[in-house]
C-alpha cells in the first residue's frame, strides 16, 4: 500500500481550505460582489488557521509554507500571470488586440461567435497542450470581442473556458494526459480514445448550447461594421500561437509576444521606450490579486497536505469505494483533491498510485482508469474559484462578470460531468448482454448456421 493510502489522515487539516473557501465564496454571495473582499485576505485567513491549527513548531510551519508558496509550478504559474499581463497591456496599446478582434469581426457572423471561441480555443489547447495558454492567449480577444459586439462576456469567456479544458483534457502534449497515463502504465492512444467517447459527445451539446444562445443575440444592437485591418498589428498574436503550436516554452512564447509587440508599437509612434516599460510594469500590476493568491494558496495547500488533508480525503473515499462505483470513487478521489491543491496535473501525479492500486486489486480497465483521473481533474480545475483558468478569466472580466456567470455558462465542463457519471456509472449499459433479446438470439443462430 502507498503511504498515502495507509494513512488515515485528518478532517481537521482541511478545516483552512474549507475556511478560505467559504469565506471566499460566501462574501461574494452576501455581498453581490465577488471583488469586494480581495481573495488574497480570503486565503490570508486560511493561513492564519492552519498556523493556530496544526501541531508543529511554528517554525517548521513556516517552513512548510514557503515551501509551498515558492513550490516551482507555483512560481511558474505566477511568472505566467505576470508575463500575461504585460503582453495583453503592450498588445492592446499597439492596437494588435482592435486588428484581432476587427478580423474576427470580418469573417465570424455574431450567431456563431461563441462557438467559434470554443471551436478556436479547443484547437490551441489542444495543439498547445496548455489551458492556462489557450486562455491566455484569447483572454484579452475574448473581452474586446464583448465590447464591440455586445454580446455576453460571460458567456464568452466561458466558451473559452471550455474549449481550452477540452484540448488540454484529450492533448497528446499536455501534463494531465502525460501523468495519467504514466501513473497507470497505459498507453496515450489508448487514453485519448477512451476520453474522446465521452469528450466528444459533450462538446457537440456544448457547441449546440453555443449556437443557440449565439442566435438569440440581437444583431440590430451591436455596434460594429467591417473595417481594414493592418496585418502588422496582427504580428505578436500570431507569433504567439505559433510558436506555442510548435511548442516552445510559454515563457520564450510571451516574451517574444511582448517585444514584438513593443517594437511595433514603438516603430508606429505609438508609445515611447519608456512607456513601453510603463505599460509592461502596468501589465505587471494587473496581475497582482491573482499572483498573491496563487502564491498563498500555494502554501496553504502544502500545510494542508502535511497536515494529513489529503491522507485524510484518499482514505475516506477508497475506503468507501465498491467495484462497481470504483471509476467514479477514483474520479472522486482526484477531483477532492484537486480542490485541497487547485492544480490538476499535480492532482493526478498524487492520487495516481493510490488509482493504480485500486485498479489491481479490483482489476479495472487502465485506459479507463487514466481517463477518469484525467477527466475528474479538468472537470474541477475548470470551476475552481481559486484555479488558474478561472482566475485569469475573472482578472481580465474585472467587474463585468463573476464567478457564477462564468461556471454557469460553461456547458462544455457540465456536459463533460455528467456524461462522464452517466458512462462510468453504467446507467445506460446495457443489462441484456446476458440474456439478449429473442431477435438478437435469432440472429446470432443464424451466423452460426451460416459459418
Amino acid at each position: 500500500m502507498s503511504q498515502l493510502s495507509s494513512s488515515k489522515g485528518s478532517f481537521i487539516a482541511l478545516l483552512p481550505l474549507l475556511l478560505f473557501v467559504f469565506t471566499f465564496l460566501g462574501a461574494g454571495i452576501y455581498l453581490n460582489d465577488f471583488y469586494a473582499l480581495p481573495s488574497p485576505v480570503a486565503v490570508s485567513l486560511g493561513v492564519i488557521l492552519a498556523f493556530c491549527l496544526f501541531k508543529d513548531s511554528i517554525d517548521v510551519k513556516i517552513s512548510t509554507f514557503l515551501k509551498g508558496c515558492g513550490d516551482e509550478k507555483i512560481m511558474t504559474m505566477c511568472v505566467i500571470y505576470l508575463l500575461a499581463g504585460a503582453f495583453t497591456v503592450v498588445s492592446k496599446a499597439t492596437g494588435s488586440v482592435d486588428a484581432i478582434v476587427d478580423l474576427g469581426l470580418n469573417y465570424i457572423s455574431l450567431p456563431f461567435l461563441y462557438v467559434g471561441i470554443f471551436v478556436i480555443s479547443a484547437f490551441l489547447s489542444f495543439s498547445t497542450g496548455t489551458s492556462v495558454g489557450a486562455i491566455v492567449a484569447l483572454a484579452a480577444i475574448v473581452v474586446s470581442f464583448a465590447e464591440k459586439t455586445g454580446a455576453s462576456l460571460s458567456i464568452l469567456s466561458a466558451s473559452l473556458l471550455g474549449g481550452a479544458m477540452f484540448g488540454d483534457n484529450l492533448s497528446f502534449i499536455s501534463d494531465t494526459t502525460i501523468a495519467a497515463t504514466q501513473s497507470l502504465e497505459c498507453k496515450m492512444k489508448d487514453k485519448f480514445k477512451q476520453n474522446l467517447r465521452i469528450a466528444f459527445p459533450a462538446a457537440v451539446l456544448a457547441a449546440a448550447v453555443l449556437i443557440y444562445q449565439g442566435f438569440l443575440l440581437d444583431a440590430g444592437d451591436t455596434v460594429f461594421a467591417s473595417s481594414e485591418v493592418d496585418p502588422v498589428k496582427i504580428i505578436p498574436y500570431l507569433l504567439v500561437i505559433s510558436l506555442a503550436i510548435m511548442g516552445f516554452n510559454v515563457f520564450a512564447v510571451l516574451v517574444t509576444g511582448i517585444f514584438s509587440a513593443g517594437v511595433i508599437g514603438i516603430y508606429n509612434q505609438d508609445f515611447n521606450l519608456l512607456e513601453f516599460a510603463q505599460l509592461s510594469y502596468e501589465g505587471f500590476e494587473g496581475m497582482t490579486e491573482i499572483f498573491l493568491l496563487s502564491l498563498l494558496t500555494g502554501g496553504l495547500a502544502a500545510m494542508v497536505t502535511k497536515a494529513g488533508g489529503l491522507d485524510y480525503i484518499s482514505h475516506l473515499i477508497s475506503k468507501r469505494t465498491n467495484k462497481r462505483y470504483a471509476y467514479l470513487g477514483i474520479g472522486g478521489l482526484v477531483g477532492a483533491t484537486n480542490m485541497a491543491i487547485a492544480n490538476n496535473t499535480v492532482s493526478i501525479l498524487v492520487t495516481g498510485p493510490i488509482a493504480k492500486e485500486m485498479k489491481d486489486k479490483m482489476k479495472l480497465s487502465k485506459k479507463k482508469v487514466a481517463s477518469v483521473l484525467d477527466i475528474f481533474a479538468c472537470v474541477v480545475q475548470g470551476v475552481l474559484p481559486y484555479g488558474a483558468q478561472v482566475l485569469l478569466l475573472l482578472s481580465y472580466g474585472a467587474k463585468d462578470m463573476n464567478y457564477f456567470e462564468l461556471v454557469g455558462n460553461a456547458w462544455y465542463i457540465w456536459f463533460l460531468l455528467l456524461g462522464t457519471i452517466i458512462y462510468f456509472s453504467g446507467l445506460f449499459r446495457s443489462k441484456v448482454s446476458k440474456n439478449p433479446h429473442p431477435l438478437v438470439n435469432v440472429r446470432r443462430s443464424l451466423f452460426k448456421k451460416a459459418a
